[in-house]
C-alpha cells in the first residue's frame, strides 16, 4: 500500500525544511534551489489575486443589500455566484491546462478575471452584479487547480506540502486584503469605488505574476478528448481517498463561507454596531490562516494526515462555539481559531489530493477545487438563510454540523486504513 493511502509516512518527509538529496538529473525545483522563491512569490501573488477577486463583495454585503434594498440572503448571491462560477468550471478549465500548459491557462484565467473586474463597479443591478460575479468566478476557475497541478510537476515531492501551503497562505492574504481595503475604502466613498480598488490590486498581482512564475520544464501535454477526460474523471472519483478528502474540503469551506458572509451582519448589529471600516478590519485575522496553512507540512510531520485533519477541525470547532458570546473580544477569538483551522486543514486535504493523484493530477485537483467552492457557495447561502432564521446561532449550528462531517470522514478513513493494513498482512 502507498504512502498516500496509509496516512502520513510521504507527508512526514514533506515537512522537513531540507529536503534529502536527490539524484543530480532531478531538476524539479527545492527550497533555496534556483527559481523557488520566484516560483513561490508568482503563485503567493496569485493566490491573493483569486481570492481578493472571488470575495471582494463579502465585506461589503451589508451596504449592497442598503444600496439595491435587498436582503441579506439576496446580497449573499454575489459570493455565492462567484464561487459557483469556478466550481462549474475548474474541471473544464483544468482540461486546458492539461493540453496547453498550467502557465498559459493561469496567466489568461486572470487576465480575464481582472478585466471583468473593471465592469463590476458599473453593475446597475443586483441582477447584472450576479452575472458578472459568475463570470469572473468562472475565469478564475483556471487559476486553482493549474497551480495545485504545476507544484505537483515542478517541485520536488519532499517539498509538495510547503510549496502549496504557500500558496494557500496567498489565499489568506488575497482573502485578508480585500474585505480590510473593501472596508475602509467603501466606508468613505461606498462599495463600488471599494470594489474597484481590488481590481486595479489584481492587475498588479497579475502582471507580476506572469513576469515571475518560471517556464514549466516537466509538463507533458495531455488530450483534450471527451473521452479521455470522462475516463480521467471516473477514475478519480473511484479513489476512496480522493473521494474522502474531496468531501472534507466542501465541509471545511462550507463553515469558512458562511461564517465570513455573516458576520459583517452581525457586527453591525447590537451589541457591536460597529462601522463599516471597523468591520472591514477584523479580516485581518486572515493572517492566522496565512501562518496555520505555511506550516500546514509540519503540522503533517508530526500528527499525520489524519491528525492534523483531527487539530484542523477541532479548532474549527472550538471557535464557532466560542463566537456565541456577545462580547467583541470572545468573537474575534472565535475567528481566529475557525481561520486557523480551516486554513490548515485545506492546506493538509488539498495537497494530499496532489500526492495521492499519479496521473490527471489536473483533474484531480479540479475536482477538489469543484467541491471546495460548492461548499464555499452552499456555506454562504445556507449560512445567511440559517442567519436570518435564527441569527448567529443558526449560521454556527450549520458550521459544527460540516466540522462533525469532517471528523466522520476522517474516522471512517482510518478505520479503511487498518482493515486495508490487516488484509495486506494476511495476505503476507
Amino acid at each position: 500500500m502507498s504512502p498516500a493511502d496509509t496516512g502520513a509516512s510521504t507527508i512526514v518527509a514533506a515537512s522537513t525544511s531540507v529536503p534529502a538529496p536527490l539524484p543530480a538529473s532531478d531538476s524539479r525545483l527545492t527550497p533555496g534551489g534556483p527559481g523557488y522563491r520566484r516560483m513561490s512569490f508568482a503563485l503567493f501573488l496569485a493566490g491573493v489575486a483569486t481570492f481578493a477577486l472571488l470575495y471582494s463583495t463579502q465585506a461589503l454585503l451589508p451596504l449592497i443589500s442598503s444600496g439595491f434594498g435587498v436582503s441579506a440572503s439576496a446580497a449573499s448571491w454575489t459570493v455565492a455566484a462567484a464561487t459557483g462560477g469556478l466550481a462549474l468550471f475548474v474541471l473544464p478549465m483544468s482540461a486546458l491546462s492539461e493540453r496547453f500548459g498550467r502557465r498559459a491557462v493561469m496567466t489568461a484565467s486572470l487576465v480575464v478575471a481582472v478585466s471583468l473586474g473593471v465592469l463590476v463597479p458599473f453593475a446597475p443591478s443586483l441582477g447584472a452584479l450576479v452575472a458578472l460575479r459568475f463570470l469572473q468566478g468562472a475565469a478564475l476557475a483556471g487559476l486553482p487547480a493549474s497551480a495545485t497541478a504545476y507544484l505537483a510537476e515542478e517541485v520536488r515531492p519532499k517539498a509538495l506540502v510547503t510549496a502549496i501551503g504557500l500558496f494557500v497562505a496567498g489565499n489568506s492574504v488575497g482573502g485578508m486584503s480585500g474585505r480590510v481595503i473593501t472596508g475602509w475604502v467603501a466606508q468613505e466613498w461606498g462599495w463600488r469605488a471599494a470594489v474597484a480598488v481590488i481590481g486595479v490590486i489584481a492587475v498588479g498581482c497579475a502582471v507580476a505574476f506572469r513576469l515571475l512564475l518560471p517556464a514549466p520544464k516537466h509538463f507533458t501535454p495531455g488530450s483534450l478528448r471527451p473521452r479521455v477526460l470522462a475516463r480521467t474523471v471516473r477514475d478519480h472519483l473511484a479513489n476512496p481517498l480522493l473521494c474522502r478528502l474531496y468531501a472534507i474540503g466542501a465541509l471545511f469551506m462550507t463553515v469558512f463561507g458562511g461564517v465570513y458572509t455573516v458576520i459583517g451582519y452581525r457586527l453591525t448589529e447590537a451589541p457591536f454596531s460597529l462601522p463599516q471600516g471597523i468591520i472591514g478590519s477584523i479580516f485581518l485575522v486572515y493572517l492566522v490562516g496565512t501562518v496555520s496553512a505555511s506550516t500546514a507540512g509540519r503540522l503533517v510531520g508530526r500528527l499525520g494526515r489524519r491528525g492534523a485533519l483531527y487539530l484542523a477541525g477541532g479548532t474549527t470547532a472550538a471557535g464557532l462555539l466560542v463566537s456565541l458570546a456577545d462580547s467583541l473580544p470572545l468573537v474575534l477569538l472565535g475567528l481566529v481559531l475557525i481561520t486557523a483551522g480551516f486554513f490548515a486543514g485545506h492546506a493538509v486535504a488539498s495537497s494530499a489530493v496532489s500526492k495521492t493523484a499519479t496521473t490527471g493530477r489536473a483533474q484531480a485537483s479540479a475536482l477538489y477545487q469543484s467541491a471546495y467552492y460548492i461548499g464555499s457557495s452552499t456555506g454562504s447561502t445556507v449560512g445567511a438563510m440559517a442567519f436570518h432564521a435564527g441569527g448567529w446561532a443558526g449560521t454556527v449550528g450549520v458550521g459544527v454540523l460540516a466540522v462533525l462531517g469532517v471528523v466522520t470522514i476522517t474516522v471512517f478513513g482510518s478505520r479503511a486504513a487498518r482493515v486495508e493494513r490487516r488484509g495486506l498482512v494476511a495476505a503476507a
